[in-house]
């Protein structure tokens, strides 16, 4: 059967459990927020007509008890008058009351009608409200009252009231205002309808979110009109929207950190997995899987975890072991390779001139002088004593690597092993060996034939890396119980990293750092193997100052 593949994407774990979240999650969450905020809005704004509608009725019944109060006060006054003879008293008696008057700028007596207009013009024109009634001769007394005490004392109950309430006379003159601003006046005057509706509150204008109401009534004929300002409606209803937005947003933010946190510890120990089999997969057998174990991480992630680790773990031992074998072989074919090149090289040279030497004393062709057959025997005796010690050096590295080289220590003096080590020597080249040495040194503690074997070895190294012509210098120093000898010689100054492996088998200076390849790289590796095995230790130095030192410490004897 013929398989079909759409190209669809594989989604991640995380990947799904965002789109789970935005379905069953987010998008109800934002419908309800919707729901409950145009819920709340309606209700805010019936909340703001009908409260508008409430204060335009509290400031009509302000000026009701306010006019009956003045009124009564007003009347009071004009009975007064009539019992007071005197136009001077009267004046003297209105300028008393105006003092003690609450609120009152200035009480007059007007002649007739025309004087009364005239006072109530100029009242209008300069906000002022008044009230006025007529005494029994004809004139009349009227009240000035001061705009901003009038003010104050009628919206005393609006003072914490953010609304606009302007109150209009019959010629749409302003008389008293709360919260007034030139701009919002003017805007809301022009909205109101030419024919008014009496007695009652009504809502006029065209703002939903900002409703204004106005109160016409008469005796006295005045027009109350309530602003609900912008401040207003946005703090009821454009504050408390975005407080249910914010509480929305605030929730889903919760649910989103609650399910990030899962979602953190779930993805980030999937990808521990998913890194530890890549790196099995590419030959990192140590990497382990290392889980944020929390209240989040399930069970079965923590058991294949564990499982995977115990399996990892497993790998890599068997990997180590491997690899060890590995290196051993590795070493044992290194071994073997330098012990053919070493042996083919040294052996060679030794025994070619034996041999050759040899065949030119067996010769019965020629006659050979006395002085001519023992040079050749001299030789030949040198050469035989080189391959002894290379074939004892050979036969000593076994017991050195498996730390079975026994020595037989004895007290003896450590001139004479220097002296004989000199004579043990094949050749010199042309140098010295200075020994520096006081002459009662005291006996020291060591194998007498081992140590001659490390001083050769080392006079022999010595020799072969030096200047020509320098002296090999032996300083003995004694530290307590302790032998120090240095072994000194002039040349290059040797390179740290190439110090620290000289004293590995079959290893040796550069060609381009000696004056000759002869050797087999197993000297100082003798040298350090035989020194330890009598207890004592060795150092290797180079610098400016000094070409090449090695440097011996060894036990002085027991002093009886």
């Amino acid at each position: 059967m013929k398989k079909y593949s759409y190209g669809l994407k594989k989604l991640k774990i995380i990947e799904q459990i965002a789109i789970v979240f935005f379905i069953a999650v987010v998008v109800p969450m934002s419908i309800s927020g919707f729901i409950i905020n145009n819920i709340n809005q309606q209700s805010l704004r019936h909340q703001l007509r009908e409260s508008a509608i409430l204060v335009a009725s509290m400031v009509s019944d302000e000026i009701d008890f306010f006019l009956t109060t003045n009124e009564t006060t007003l009347a009071q006054i004009a009975d007064t008058l009539e019992y007071l003879p005197t136009r001077k008293l009267k004046d003297k008696f209105i300028k008393e009351v105006a003092q003690r008057y609450p609120n009152c700028e200035d009480i007059v007596i007007v002649r007739n009608p025309q004087e009364l207009e005239k006072v109530t013009d100029d009242a209008h024109i300069n906000e002022k409200p008044i009230l006025s009634t007529q005494m029994k001769d004809g004139s009349f007394l009227v009240i000035i009252f001061n705009a901003n005490n009038w003010d104050s004392q009628l919206f005393k109950s609006l003072e914490n009231d953010n609304r606009q309430i302007y109150i209009l006379d019959k010629n749409n003159h302003l008389i008293s205002t709360h919260n007034f601003t030139p701009e919002v006046f003017e805007e809301t005057v022009e909205l109101l309808p030419e024919e008014k509706i009496e007695g009652a509150p009504v809502l006029f204008g065209d703002e939903k979110n900002r409703p204004n109401v106005y109160l016409y009534r008469k005796n006295p004929e005045l027009t109350i009109i309530v602003n609900t300002t912008e401040n207003i409606a946005k703090h009821a209803i454009i504050d408390n929207r975005v407080k249910i937005i914010l509480s929305v947003l605030a929730a889903i933010l919760a649910m989103m950190t609650l399910m990030g946190f899962y979602i953190y510890y779930l993805y980030i120990n999937i990808r521990q997995l998913f890194k530890a089999v890549i790196a099995l997969s590419k030959g990192n057998y140590q990497r382990q899987i290392r889980l944020l174990t929390t209240v989040f991480t399930p069970y079965e992630i923590v058991f294949l975890a564990n499982e995977f680790n115990n399996m990892a773990s497993e790998i890599h031992k068997s990997y180590l072991e491997l690899k060890r074998k590995n290196v051993e072989l590795k070493e044992l074919n290194e071994f073997r390779t330098n012990l053919i090149d070493t042996v083919s090289h040294e052996l060679r040279t030794p025994l070619t001139s034996i041999q050759g030497y040899t065949s030119r004393l067996m010769r019965q062709d020629i006659v050979i002088d006395e002085v001519t057959k023992q040079k050749s025997l001299r030789i030949i005796k040198e050469q035989s004593e080189r391959l002894k010690r290379l074939i004892e050096d050979l036969l000593t590295i076994p017991d050195i690597e498996c730390m079975r080289l026994k020595t037989e220590n004895a007290n003896i003096q450590l001139a004479t092993v220097l002296e004989q080590s000199e004579l043990l020597l094949r050749k010199r080249d042309g140098h010295e060996i200075i020994v520096e040495m006081d002459s009662d040194f005291p006996e020291i503690y060591a194998d007498r034939g081992r140590l001659e074997q490390v001083f050769v070895n080392l006079y022999e190294n010595a020799i072969k890396y030096a200047y020509p012509d320098t002296p090999i210098c032996v300083e003995v120093t004694r530290n307590k119980d302790k032998a120090i000898i240095r072994v000194k010689n002039s040349c290059d100054k040797i390179p740290k990293k190439k110090l620290e492996t000289l004293f590995d088998k079959f290893v040796r200076l550069d060609n381009d750092m000696t004056r000759t390849t002869r050797g087999s790289g197993l000297g100082l590796f003798i040298v350090k193997g035989l020194i330890e095995a009598m207890e004592g230790s060795i150092k290797l130095y180079s610098d400016d100052k000094v070409g090449f030192c090695a440097e011996i410490t060894i036990n002085l004897a027991e002093e009886e």
